[in-house]
């Protein structure tokens, strides 16, 4: 009896994508051997991840901290409303969506925050960067750390009608220090004052994982990766391109190599895009759900499954994680968020 071909079932998956001809059979080898980081899995990064799931890229490893809301589904294509009824972690929801329509990648979770002290061990072994994040102090730290392991990047953002990005090969091309070289000051437009089109998200996305296949395809096709920070409006029809093919002289990243983010011996609590709610980080320590949730039964409403514990307190929400960081929704002030993490779970 003749057995089945095992390369048959990938050339069947995906066939039109090896015919063509920037691709190929060797091309789509290389990607099924590549493994690619995406930071934050919101809009842009659950719109990174489908596209480079579907395309076959070999491992994803899928970076976030945050859970899945109602007022996610509008734009983030991974989830869905049993996902945001039970609140699961992005990383999470977004590995088990991934795994529906391609089980022959290899998709891992972390639902974590990238700070200074983990960056090293949650980007280990990876070719690629994608920027699914929502703020600058992210990038930058994805920036140095990037240059100073020579790894490749790609900048993504979508506020908006806008989107923009920027390919980072280190010391070949300009790095996001030498575009940025501060954060933007004054008031920055975010999801939460200003909204979001999901086209612009899923056309950002479309232009970044485009320019990742070229990148992990190498050769011919890396030749053809753009070097210059693009941005498109979707509802006003402008775009800009901005000159990015090589680095900028005196660059305190790529220049002078003065890693001041990854430096850091953590960060400071995060306004979190999209809602009134603050980040508490600043130590790991293991918490058990079910005896804090006997804790706090007198005190509100509160409920856990194995991935995160909520706690309703009027007008506060704890969202507790396993490794103890909380997201406190509610307020912006880190002095509240504070004092309420040490009510509730402890100093």
């Amino acid at each position: 009896m003749t057995q089945a071909n095992p390369a048959k079932p990938r050339f069947e998956r995906y066939s039109r994508q090896i015919l063509f001809r920037g691709i190929g059979e060797e091309g789509q080898a290389r990607l099924a051997a590549a493994g690619v980081a995406i930071v934050g899995c919101g809009a842009t990064g659950s719109a990174l991840a489908s596209l480079l799931a579907r395309a076959g890229v070999g491992m994803l490893r899928i970076i976030d901290r945050d859970y899945v809301e109602e007022s996610n589904l509008q734009r983030q294509s991974l989830f869905d409303e049993n996902d945001a009824a039970e609140s699961l972690p992005k990383a999470v929801a977004a590995a088990r969506k991934l795994a529906s329509f391609n089980s022959s990648i290899k998709v891992e979770p972390m639902a974590q925050d990238l700070v200074p002290g983990n960056i090293k061990v949650l980007l280990d072994g990876i070719d690629l960067f994608l920027d699914g994040t929502d703020n600058f102090e992210s990038r930058y730290l994805l920036n140095d750390f990037a240059i100073s392991r020579s790894i490749p990047w790609i900048y993504c953002a979508a506020v908006g009608s806008y989107g923009v990005t920027l390919n980072i090969i280190p010391r070949k091309t300009a790095c996001l220090a030498c575009i940025f070289p501060d954060s933007p000051r004054g008031m920055v437009e975010t999801c939460e004052t200003s909204g979001i089109l999901n086209s612009a998200v899923n056309l950002v996305a479309s232009i970044a994982a485009t320019e990742a296949i070229k990148f992990l395809i190498g050769g011919e096709a890396a030749s053809r990766l753009r070097t210059t920070l693009w941005s498109y409006d979707v509802w006003t029809n402008e775009q800009a391109e901005i000159t990015a093919s090589t680095p900028r002289p005196g660059c305190r990243t790529c220049g002078e190599g003065n890693f001041i983010h990854l430096a850091g011996e953590g960060r400071p609590h995060i306004t979190m895009c999209g809602r009134n709610s603050v980040q508490i980080h600043e130590r790991a320590r293991p918490i058990d759900f079910p005896e804090m949730e006997r804790r706090l039964h007198s005190l509100g409403v509160v409920r856990h499954n194995e991935f995160v514990l909520k706690f309703w307190r009027e007008p506060y929400e704890m969202t507790l994680f396993p490794d103890g960081r909380a997201i406190i929704k509610g307020t912006t002030d880190a002095a509240v968020a504070r004092s309420l993490y040490a009510r509730y779970v402890g100093s």
